[in-house]
């Protein structure tokens, strides 16, 4: 199974494990069907989701009105739903692979997850979203009453304007692995030709979405092809092959075109093993960078060798020392400076500055900007005076790509530096409207790039308040206008967690520096715990399985790095 099938078949999941918990009086049939069977289903006012299974093939319809059984009529291969209009019932239904399905909805969503032998989907402004093997696909994509709006994991057919305003995109995808089968099958003796593996599409729509073999989940609110900024060119630079294939399937031919411009690229695997575990492997002794976290993710200050226990393969090995580490950080301040704060420049700049005099004298410190594209006002230094310099160099406005500046930094500017202590500190309000990259596309690098993330999210509103009261609240009557949506604080809540930092909602302009002077705080919570190791200093052998774990309950201890030590 593909990365992107393996995301899809979760989000399914997903969907069904919501629809079985949140309803009490779901309708469960059980279904009868074989494989190469036609299957025809009808549920206008609501989803439908359908995916293949070796057994258990059935269907079950949830509404919040609960479900009856005339509502939902299955007579031989066709499901039709004939609940009234103004009641949403929505369907998952589990076939045997290799069917051939028809499915009809007017708003509701399709998803259709599995090796069928054709589908044919048709929905007024639904999206449709197929994951499908791609080895050997024919497809029919159909807008009726608006221009196309798609996205696809594959490179498929040019757009197609027909007569009275319809589009079409009609192609065959074949894997050059599968032609070579092809062709090897064209020579076997008669009637020993093996199981038919393609698959066809045929989906209609007359203002919704078409999605091949892309999560729903990481699909952007603008699918317009267009080219591509920096911040995109340097992600594809980089070799992070799935931040790569994100922006591939964003802009196909612009990344393309760049692509060929470029010497053979070097991919980088993702969750790659990271190289400062590994050092110092034979050493006697080992200290080990160790990080300890309660449930919220917060650093634990204060702790000694009684509070850590050290395995090697579940052996107990002796600790000699615990001490709070000094090691310097490398941190990157990632400001938000596009047209939603364009008026506020001044704002940004103190608060800039505010942090870069609150880090420590060791700490090394870039800064970049972004809008609708990322700058790089200064490389990492010490110099804080060069620092608040660099910050007189920019001006604002402009969309905001804020998961293309993410990426930028963790795919560019902290690439380099692999295996040492890095964060990220976020100033923003949280909002994308430009980027290449969906938020969901960013996790797997950020969990293996190993820096922290400490969102803070400034409601744009809110700095309007900073020239007349720096300790104002939001007021009440107008909190609508200048608090976060719900999107960007699940988002920002979901950054800090993935990559074990903080998350930092601000409700007042005071806020800040107390956040700045927490997150200091929180890096500075790490531990170098020496012991004493069994390994054989002089051995050839791989490291052994080392675990540290902290006593107290609740806690967590993370090894960050392990060398040996001096």
């Amino acid at each position: 199974m593909t990365f992107s099938a393996k995301k899809f078949f979760i989000s399914c999941s997903f969907v069904i494990a919501m629809c079985c918990s949140a309803y009490s009086q779901d309708l469960r049939r059980a279904l009868n069907f074989a494989e190469g069977s036609t299957v025809e289903i009808v549920n206008k006012n609501g989803r439908v989701t359908v995916k293949t299974a070796p057994s258990g093939f059935g269907i079950v319809a949830s509404s919040a009105k609960g479900v009856s059984g005339s509502e939902v009529q299955i007579n031989g291969p066709v499901i039709n739903v004939s609940a009234d209009k103004l009641k949403r019932i929505d369907l998952v239904v589990t076939l045997p692979e290799r069917t051939d399905l028809k499915i009809e909805t007017l708003s509701g969503a399709i998803e259709v997850s599995g090796n069928f032998a054709s589908i044919e989907a048709k929905s007024d402004t639904g999206t449709l979203a197929m994951d499908v093997p791609a080895n050997d696909l024919k497809y029919l994509l159909q807008w009726t009453e608006s221009r196309p709006r798609y996205l696809a994991d594959f490179e498929i057919a040019a757009v197609k304007e027909r007569a009275a305003g319809r589009f079409e995109i009609k192609g065959v995808h074949v894997k050059a692995e599968e032609k070579k089968k092809i062709g090897e099958e064209e020579n076997t003796p008669a009637g020993a030709a093996s199981k038919p593996k393609t698959v066809s599409l045929d989906l209609t729509t007359a203002r919704g979405i078409i999605l091949l073999n892309v999560p729903p989940n990481e699909v952007l609110s603008d699918l317009r092809e267009r080219p591509l900024t920096n911040a995109a060119k340097a992600i594809i630079r980089s070799g992070d092959s799935l931040l790569m294939e994100a922006i591939r399937r964003a802009s196909p031919k612009y990344f393309g075109d760049y692509a060929r411009t470029l010497p053979p690229l070097r991919l980088e695997p993702s969750f790659a093993p990271r190289s400062d575990r590994a050092a110092g492997v034979n050493a006697e002794t080992k200290t080990a960078l160790v990080r300890v976290t309660d449930l919220k993710n917060r650093s634990i200050p204060g702790l000694n060798a009684d509070d850590f226990e050290v395995l090697e393969n579940g052996t107990p090995r002796e600790i000699i020392s615990v001490e709070r580490s000094e090691a310097p950080f490398n941190l990157v301040l990632l400001l938000d400076v596009s047209g939603s704060v364009e008026n506020y420049v001044n704002f940004i700049r103190k608060a800039a500055r505010n942090f870069v005099d609150t880090v420590g004298a060791q700490d090394r410190v870039a800064i970049v900007i972004f809008n609708e594209d990322v700058k790089l006002l200064s490389t990492f230094t010490t110099d804080k005076g060069k620092l608040s310099t660099s910050l007189d160099t920019f001006d604002a406005g402009g969309g905001t790509a804020y998961y293309d500046a993410l990426a930028y930094t963790i795919a560019d500017t902290l690439r380099p530096l692999k295996g040492e202590r890095t964060a990220i500190v976020v100033l923003t309000d949280g909002d994308d409207n430009r980027s290449f990259l969906a938020f969901d596309s960013l996790t797997g690098s950020i969990q293996e790039s190993g820096a922290l993330i400490y969102p803070l999210y400034v409601p744009s509103g809110l700095i309007a308040l900073a020239a007349q009261n720096l300790n104002a609240d939001i007021d009440p009557l107008r909190k609508k206008y200048m608090s976060l949506t719900a999107k960007s604080e699940g988002e920002g809540e979901k950054l800090a967690q993935m990559s074990g930092g903080v998350y930092y909602p601000i409700t007042q302009i005071g806020q800040i520096q107390k956040a700045y002077e927490d997150i200091v705080l929180q890096m500075r919570s790490a531990y170098n715990v020496t012991f004493r190791s069994a390994m054989d200093p002089s051995a050839n052998g791989g490291s052994p399985k080392l675990k540290i774990k902290a006593k107290r309950e609740n806690v967590f201890a993370t090894v960050t790095a392990v060398t040996a030590a001096k």
